[in-house]
């Protein structure tokens, strides 16, 4: 029995400019980092040749071509098991709609979780690409490459896109009492909406050439943030995320609404160096920078929003359980 750790991730600054449409031509870039909620794959050897499969539903198929769950069936397809195994998914936060690059971590898991299984050793950046590959080109997703790079590097990561399919991933190298320092300053809450990401990013998509300004402005701020962290300034942080918001938010129609947009104001009014949301915008949590000593009169102006504490992840995705015990013996 196999089980990996996947983390999830907040994007800081940049986010947007990691779809192929854009970073291909235009190179992109994204601050991220990964945090100390996890998705959790188990898989099990069966001693028939079905292939069963939970996660808020049950499949239990005998071809890997009946699943239903795109992703479990793509990555057996890439592992190349074709039947006698046993997958369970589990996470911390209800996945669908968070805007926490869940469905990433659960691809780069599985994989990690299935190759571990067939007794192969991937690295981080080959697990991440191998997730874009199913992601991306085989089940068509709208959706961007830095999700599956956190999941895979974990900690604070500076990722560089393109131009063309170059991608280099440089995890910061932040001390423990800097990582402290910048994890006590993030707040995530909870908006109450979950939303489909896919309709948003489609229309991000298909408005990026009338765009290039603000992606641009995305990609810059994305350096920006990076280099101050490197320096110590931590301030960077809050000052990046909060232009990039503005310019995140003319990227498509449903990144914001005025639930959000009054709950940005709020946290910056109260004190915070920054305000998003995570994703592709439209719901899902609410990433706040804030000095300690604004925190408390933060919380208070979004007591109406679940706080979810959050640390950061400095590993990625790990093998935490590998028992070999092979039933047929």
């Amino acid at each position: 029995m196999i089980i990996t750790q996947t983390p999830l991730r907040v994007g800081l600054v940049g986010g947007g400019t990691d779809l192929p449409d854009y970073y291909r031509e235009h190179g992109g870039r994204v601050l991220n980092a990964a945090i100390d909620k996890y998705v959790y794959v188990v898989v099990k050897q069966r001693f028939d040749d079905e292939i069963y499969v939970n996660y808020s539903t049950k499949e239990i198929v005998s071809r890997v071509e009946d699943l239903e769950h795109e992703l479990v069936r793509e990555a057996l397809h890439m592992t190349g098991i074709r039947g006698g195994v046993e997958i369970t998914t589990l996470a911390d936060i209800p996945s669908a709609g968070s805007g926490l690059g869940s469905s990433s971590a659960v691809t780069v898991g599985l994989l990690h979780a299935l190759f571990t299984y067939q007794g192969h050793q991937l690295t981080a950046e080959e697990l991440a690409e191998r997730a874009c590959t199913i992601e991306l080109d085989r089940c068509r997703k709208p959706i961007g490459k830095q999700d599956q790079y956190a999941a895979a590097f974990g900690g604070v990561c500076d990722m560089q896109f393109g131009p063309g399919d170059r991608v280099t991933v440089d995890q910061l190298p932040l001390d423990a009492s800097r990582r402290r320092q910048v994890q006590d300053e993030l707040l995530l809450f909870f908006t109450g909406i979950t939303r489909k990401a896919d309709p948003i990013l489609g229309e991000q998509r298909a408005n990026i050439a009338s765009r290039l300004p603000q992606l641009a402005q995305l990609r810059d701020l994305a350096g920006e943030a990076a280099n101050g962290l490197r320096e110590g300034e931590i301030s960077a942080l809050g000052v990046a995320m909060n232009k990039s918001w503005a310019a995140k938010r003319e990227l498509a129609s449903g990144v914001s609404n005025t639930q959000i947009d009054s709950a940005v104001e709020a946290a910056l009014s109260a004190g915070a160096s920054g305000a998003k949301v995570t994703g592709a915008g439209g719901g899902g949590f609410l990433l706040v920078v804030c000095p300690l000593e604004n925190q408390r009169a933060v919380r208070e102006q979004l007591s109406a929003m679940r706080e979810l504490p959050i640390k950061i992840d400095p590993f990625g995705s790990r093998v935490i359980l590998n028992v070999h015990h092979d039933i047929w013996s």
